[in-house]
């Protein structure tokens, strides 16, 4: 039996509040214009974010508020500091 979409991503990330945390700051960030981490005909900012956790593309990084900030996960050679 194939699972679902939800039911995938419940195994994959841990814990429903951190779940829910980083999906709705990357929805955030697609809304407001951030570009998608996959390649996707998909236009639902939800969807597109739920795809992407899927794939382990973004985490919930702790800030010093302790709210947390969705990051994608650094690429081999790229480095993790903004400027």
């Amino acid at each position: 039996m194939d699972l679902t979409l939800p039911q995938r991503l419940q195994q994959s990330v841990q814990g429903s509040f951190h779940k829910t945390a980083l999906l709705q700051k990357r929805v955030r960030e697609l809304i407001r214009g951030a570009s998608p981490l996959i390649d996707t005909r998909e236009t639902n900012p939800i969807r597109i974010a739920f795809l992407e956790m899927e794939r382990g593309l973004i985490e919930l990084i702790p800030d010093e508020e302790g709210l947390g900030e969705v990051g994608a996960e650094p690429q081999p050679g790229e480095s993790s500091d903004e400027e």
